[in-house]
């Protein structure tokens, strides 16, 4: 080496320590903050799927506080239903007691009622305290609102149980009836009635026999007869024409577990035409003359679309946006045709996904189980059985008040056994699913950005060799030069 100005060996030696010192730098980097990717330039393709990564975690992270918490609220709404189950018990028990007039005082009657005010009132209580963070869950704060349009009268009840409404917009339930419900029909001509007989009718609910004098063998007979029984039968009847001598029997009840039977056990079976049993009125004949049922249909329909499942007047559609129970009217059940209504708002929503989408919103509506709202529009609610009240239990309706009892035990049953599926069927198993996939994707995440010990400790241990090779070589670059000064003597 003779030339001075330009010392090519140390810019070399310079240039490679430059590079090792980098690399021992990303080293000390590395194993100082524990991860592989600390800015885009360390991998700029593994910086994007970890961030992805990153955002899905935390996205499962309060995805199972939220489920958490849900099944916290649930559980705080199921634990007060209990309670008002037990007083719903207890006041049947006391209704029970109370029919037993024959052998109660009207003291006893009384103080049968302060019992059952206190419970009702208890119930009232437990239904406008119970709240969980502040939100009241069981006065009907968490049910859906509803509105009809023109068809508003097709409807006897809607509870709607969860519906998604995106962004708080407003749910069409379009129902269109494709067939129409029935009850069990059985239609009768009693002409040429003239000796004594003895018949049988029945239904779903139950059978009795009514049994006629030859002097009493007219269709208005009949009627009577069998309507003076509905209670135990759930059959009606209904004279058509006393001149024609025909007259129709009814089932209480619409559907395929609905029927009316009648069978004629002694008397007119063996008179010819006497006891004639039709699909229609002025049919033909069906049958023998001594026999004779019909069942009841299931009403058919689609709701949105969808098809739903029908029992008597009653449509269930449960599809991944909606849940409900409707309950239409008689006219609209019977007949083909449109009705509809909205679901414009209300229910609690938990988010119990990795991501606020449909997908991962799950909504449930509690409605209210206030006295005033458990029973049903037909007999009427718990509140009429307080003192002073139409059902009380002073009065002569223990009958009606028995079926709002048995109403509202079952609505509150129901209740619980939907948030108890809630709770266990989607809660539970998502957080346990979350659970898995957390492990999964935070696996992923740390094979991407985490840092290889083991790895980065050699190639720190390397960077340091050859940083310190690197600055001898360049001490030995830089003194070369000076052996030029041999050459000036």
């Amino acid at each position: 080496m003779s030339r001075i100005n330009t010392n090519v060996s140390s810019m070399n030696a310079m240039h490679t320590l430059i590079g090792n010192n980098s690399d021992l730098n990303t080293r000390l980097q590395r194993l100082s903050t524990g991860l592989r990717i600390n800015s885009g330039k360390d991998d700029p393709a593994g910086l994007i799927a970890s961030e992805s990564l990153r955002s899905e975690i935390r996205g499962i992270e309060k995805g199972i506080s939220n489920s958490i918490r849900a099944s916290s609220v649930i559980a705080t709404a199921e634990g007060a239903l209990n309670e008002i189950s037990s007083l719903l018990v207890d006041i049947k028990g006391l209704l029970v007691e109370t029919a037993n007039k024959g052998a109660l005082s009207s003291e006893e009657i009384d103080a049968n009622q302060l019992q059952v005010d206190s419970a009702i009132n208890s119930i009232e209580r437990i239904t406008n305290a119970t709240e969980f963070n502040g939100v009241k869950l069981l006065n009907g704060t968490l049910d859906y609102t509803t509105t009809s349009g023109t068809s508003a009268a097709g409807f006897a009840e809607v509870q709607v149980n969860s519906a998604k409404l995106i962004d708080g917009a407003a749910m069409a339930v379009n129902i269109e009836v494709t067939s129409g419900a029935s009850a069990g029909h059985a239609f009768l001509s009693g002409s040429n009635l003239s000796d004594a007989m003895t018949i049988q009718i029945g239904s779903n609910r139950g059978t009795t026999e009514l049994t006629f004098a030859a002097s009493s063998t007219d269709t208005s007979a009949i009627a009577s007869a069998i309507n003076a029984v509905k209670e135990i039968t759930g059959v009606s009847a209904t004279e058509i024409s006393a001149s024609a001598s025909t007259f129709s029997l009814e089932s209480v009840d619409f559907g395929s577990d609905a029927f009316v039977s009648i069978t004629v056990t002694s008397g007119q079976a063996n008179n010819i035409g006497a006891m004639e049993f039709k699909q229609t009125t002025g049919g033909a004949n069906v049958g023998d003359n001594s026999e004779y049922k019909d069942l009841g249909h299931d009403v058919e329909a689609t709701v949105n679309g969808a098809s739903a499942t029908g029992s008597g007047k009653k449509l269930t559609i449960r599809t991944a946006m909606l849940d409900a129970e409707i309950d239409l009217t008689n006219s609209a059940a019977e007949n083909s045709g449109n009705v509809a209504f909205t679901i414009t708002g209300g229910g609690s929503d938990y988010a119990i996904g990795s991501r606020v989408d449909a997908i991962g919103l799950q909504p449930i509506g509690i409605k209210s189980v206030a006295p005033s709202k458990l029973g049903n529009a037909t007999d009427g609610f718990l509140n009429t059985l307080k003192s002073g009240a139409s059902q009380q239990l002073s009065g002569n309706n223990l009958v009606t008040a028995q079926k709002i009892v048995d109403s509202a035990i079952k609505d509150i049953s129901t209740l619980r056994g939907r948030l108890g599926a809630f709770q266990k069927n989607t809660l539970e198993t998502n957080i346990n699913s979350l659970r898995v996939a957390m492990e999964n994707v935070t696996a992923a995440e740390s094979a991407i950005r985490d840092s290889d010990f083991a790895t980065e400790t050699a190639a720190l241990t390397r960077s340091q060799i050859l940083v310190q090779a690197n600055t001898s070589v360049l001490s030995l670059a830089n003194s070369t030069p000076q052996s030029v000064l041999a050459l000036l003597g």
